[in-house]
């Protein structure tokens, strides 16, 4: 069982597809079951909550996926949950600073610096669709990079960027942090620019009104852009 070449990842796959047809899922649901150890020999062991047992205790937690129905379900793919113990990333989150925020603070423009603790890796994407998209043997490279603030015991969010290899950590983090500026434009949008106040029905209607909102507000933005210097236009 432990030294057989055979992939299971294709097998489950196989199975998924099966039983999709003899079911008919309504749902597919997410769940997690323990296994109780008394050593630490085996992968992914380590003290920690589980239900079969309602308790913190020794053991290896599975999490598997279900398609369900009310007349049947069955179990179409598996994952070995990764404690903190086992994670060779947990101790490698490099506190990030990435721009200046809206505090009072010693900035270079009076204000406090955004930071937080990030964990890069470079990883495989797998999925049919990533499989059907790719030439060749190998799936692509990307970069997975995960926010792990200090206080938090596990990563709060999470990005995947096909930017090169060599790409410093800080980099990836000023990209993924960049959706900031999307709230401000929705913010001036609506509360500045009547973003919300189209009172038609019509599609057509529609999208000319979102349309001269979105003119308004590339005009207000060129018009921040003239009177700052390059890179310190305001929000």
């Amino acid at each position: 069982m432990t030294t057989s070449p055979w992939d299971p990842a294709h097998v489950r796959a196989r199975l998924a597809w099966r039983m999709a047809d003899a079911i008919g899922p309504t749902a597919l649901i997410i769940d997690d079951t323990g296994f109780l150890k008394d050593g630490d020999a085996s992968a992914c062991v380590s003290r920690q909550y589980t239900g079969t047992a309602g308790k913190v205790t020794n053991c290896q937690v599975g999490v598997s996926l279900h398609l369900a129905a009310d007349h049947a379900s069955t179990a179409v793919d598996w994952r070995l949950f990764l404690p903190k113990s086992w994670d060779p990333a947990s101790d490698k989150a490099e506190p990030v600073s990435w721009r200046e925020g809206s505090r009072p603070g010693k900035g270079r423009t009076g204000f406090k610096r955004m930071y937080s603790r990030f964990v890069a890796l470079r990883i495989r994407p797998a999925g049919r669709e990533i499989r059907d998209a790719t030439d060749g043997v190998e799936l692509p490279e990307c970069w997975l990079l995960a926010e792990w603030p200090a206080k938090e015991m596990e990563p709060v969010q999470f990005w995947l960027s096909d930017l090169p290899a060599d790409t410093p950590l800080t980099t990836l983090v000023r990209l993924a942090k960049l959706r900031w500026r999307i709230e401000h434009d929705y913010r001036e949008m609506k509360q500045a620019l009547g973003l919300v106040h189209f009172e038609g029905r019509t599609f057509t209607g529609w999208h000319h009104h979102v349309t001269l909102v979105a003119l308004a507000h590339a005009f207000c933005t060129l018009r921040r852009l003239a009177r700052a210097p390059k890179g310190t236009a305001p929000a």
